[in-house]
């Protein structure tokens, strides 16, 4: 009697997916069901992958978008032989597993980028597929082809309806991203019941009109017909849209075509139905057949073998372009090119006055020659944010090689774009837009850092600096919210010398992302052969200004406001009043510094006023019971920027009155 090796291996994924959702009473088996033999066929026959080693440069990558099926990319990932043994579906969603609810990056080997919150994956695949290709442009020769693979993506109703697949698709198609191949689950199922409760676009028609491919595939289970769209899909230099007709709990039989499918164990009965339709022992459970494994295995001998041609392929490449070869394993490394620390900028007061965010588009340009793995662009706002690369071209479809990247006035697909861009590796990518839009991109932010990798933002037009624009585009909140999400890293550097620190720091730091946070206005650049070194932002917080004699109060500043505590110190200095001025550009870099530090810094016993053009929480906890924080905890005004500072307190003599308070 002959087995269908696929159909076994297919509903393995099926059973195994049903049984440890029922295991844990919590998850969603009805879209691992479904989808089942897309990714068998991905996994076993289509990519190019190697699951004993899941960090092989030129694989093949893959996105499960709809993150809440994870059972269908766990379950893949055992049979294939990746490190994710039996045990570990057996402790789905429990404390300590390698299976947790939704895929997380770095956390289970084969998990490309964290997903779960939808759109987000559509997105981070876009990313993936900008990476490959400047990569293949930058790096590739006549004859030698070392960066050439595919990224592959899942996607679900819910990522198409939220905005951010616009974003993302939109930008996609008109780079034609041709190595690009996503799917859609067309399953027609929300969790509130039928898609037609609110989704009766005609997909086919968007993507297209977004300049993708477009198929159809009318029963997902049928595995020729897949592979001939797969096979169009490639020879098609626009990147590609296969919309796949799913069943949602395929084989459950009464809870197929449900809503009831989607979040929730489909329960004992339900599950033995399914078995039964399957021809699966009803009373099994997670059960594997021996053959069924055997057969999903032969991926790892694939895998091998196209990695040890690609190794052939690099050594004769490396041999013909040794110094490309050289530097394309330090990019894929991550690493930084020797004495890269010597092309920053220093800033003397011949320099003048100028915003921080001029002064790092100078540490930008000097940076870029030497570190060519920076990447980057705007949402749109290039010549506002200073964030163009002289003499680089634009990364377009025609000249992938350009560094210079138009986003759009997408900031919410940018951010998920770079970081799409951080976990395919190779590239350092950097992201601008005004601090005030950091609305738009914070679920992207969030997901760096829950990642722990390390896109680049520069957000400038930072406060209510930004003046006569008003208080629709004057952040408040922003720089306290930005500071809530774990594992991100502000910077608002006060001058220009802080701002090329702020740069070092960017590069260097690792564990999530780095927000560079500038100024519209200008600011004094200080003579650091009477202050103390910008390398004190390396601190987050330090002394920029000594008292002349016992310290009586210490005013704390960030940004544009250390620049108001200067000049309330000097009022003070003049009535006697001894006064330390600290810089504080990054609060959570001067919290993780040794106690012995910080009381150098805020001295005990010694009353502190800290200064910010921002909701002024926070700082009372840095302050303590004898500070004062003089912030903004309303919204801004539409004025000249030196009116709204003065209306609302934020000014030397303010400050200075704040201080005497304190140590009367």
């Amino acid at each position: 009697m002959s087995i269908d090796l696929d159909l076994l291996c297919i509903n393995t994924i099926r059973t195994l997916s049903m049984d440890a959702v029922e295991k844990a009473q919590s998850g969603h088996p009805g879209t691992p069901m479904a989808l089942a033999p897309l990714a068998h066929l991905l996994f076993t026959r289509v990519m190019a992958h190697n699951p004993k080693d899941p960090y092989w440069p030129d694989r093949d990558r893959f996105v499960l978008s709809c993150g809440h099926a994870s059972m269908l990319l766990y379950s893949s990932l055992f049979l294939t032989g990746y490190d994710l043994p039996l045990d570990e579906l057996k402790q789905f969603r429990q404390w300590g597993s390698k299976t947790p609810g939704h895929p997380e990056y770095g956390h289970t080997a084969g998990v490309e980028t964290t997903t779960g919150p939808l759109g987000q994956g559509f997105a981070n695949g876009v990313g993936m597929a900008i990476a490959e290709t400047h990569l293949a442009a930058r790096f590739n020769q006549p004859g030698h082809e070392i960066i050439n693979h595919w990224t592959y993506a899942i996607c679900s109703d819910g990522d198409l309806m939220e905005g951010i697949s616009h974003e993302a698709a939109s930008l996609a198609g008109h780079l034609r991203l041709g190595k690009l191949i996503y799917f859609y689950d067309d399953n027609r199922i929300t969790i509130e019941g039928s898609t037609a409760l609110a989704f009766t676009e005609d997909e086919a028609k968007r993507f297209e009109a977004y300049h993708w491919h477009v198929q159809k595939v009318d029963d997902v289970n049928d595995l020729a017909a897949l592979e001939r769209a797969i096979t169009a899909a490639k020879v098609d230099p626009r990147p590609s849209m296969i919309i796949c007709r799913t069943h949602i709990g395929y084989g459950a039989p009464h809870k197929q075509d449900s809503e009831k499918a989607h979040g929730s164990p489909l329960g004992k009965d339900e599950i033995a139905g399914a078995k039964k339709f399957y021809g699966w022992p009803e009373d099994s459970s997670f059960l594997v057949p021996p053959e069924a494994l055997a057969h999903a295995r032969t991926a790892v001998e694939r895998g091998k073998a196209a990695q040890a041609a690609w190794a052939t392929r690099f050594a004769a490449y490396a041999a013909a372009h040794p110094a490309l070869a050289a530097e394309l394993t330090a990019a894929l490394k991550g690493d930084l090119p020797a004495g890269w620390e010597t092309a920053v900028p220093t800033f003397t007061e011949k320099d003048g006055a100028m915003a921080t965010r001029a002064s790092s588009g100078k540490v930008l340009n000097a940076l870029a020659p030497v570190v060519k793995t920076l990447i980057g662009g705007s949402a749109d706002l290039a010549e506002s944010t200073l964030t163009l690369i002289k003499g680089e071209g634009d990364f377009q479809a025609d000249s992938p090689g350009g560094r210079n990247m138009h986003f759009g006035i997408r900031e919410f697909g940018m951010g998920a774009i770079l970081n799409g861009m951080a976990v395919h590796g190779g590239v350092r990518p950097y992201g601008a837009t005004f601090l005030i839009f950091s609305d738009y991109a914070r679920p992207a932010i969030r997901l760096a850092a829950l990642m722990g990798i390390a896109p680049i933002w520069v957000f400038t037009h930072d406060s209510i600096g930004l003046g006569e624009d008003g208080p629709t585009h004057q952040p408040i909140e922003h720089l306290e919210a930005l500071r809530a999400i774990p594992h991100v890293t502000v910077l608002r550097p006060a001058d220009a010398n802080e701002t090329a620190v702020a740069w070092k720091v960017a590069l260097t730091r690792k564990g999530g992302p780095v927000l560079l946070v500038l100024t519209r206005q200008k600011l004094p650049t200080w003579d650091r052969s009477v202050m103390e070194s910008a390398d004190g932002v390396m601190h987050g917080g330090y002394i920029l200004c000594r008292a002349p004699g016992p310290v009586r109060v210490v005013l704390l500043g960030s940004g544009s406001e250390v620049a108001i505590c200067m000049a309330a110190r000097d009022i003070l200095e003049k009535e006697g009043i001894h006064t330390q001025v600290v810089s504080m550009p990054s609060v959570e870099m001067y919290l993780e510094q040794p106690g012995r530090y910080r009381d150098q810094v805020l001295p005990h016993g010694i009353p502190v006023v800290a200064v910010e053009a921002g909701r002024s929480t926070l700082w009372y906890g840095v302050v303590g019971p004898r500070g004062d924080v003089v912030g903004i905890d309303r919204f801004g005004a539409s004025a000249p920027f030196e009116r709204i500072y003065q209306e609302f307190g934020l000014t030397p003599d303010k400050v200075a009155e704040r201080a005497r308070a304190l140590v009367r």
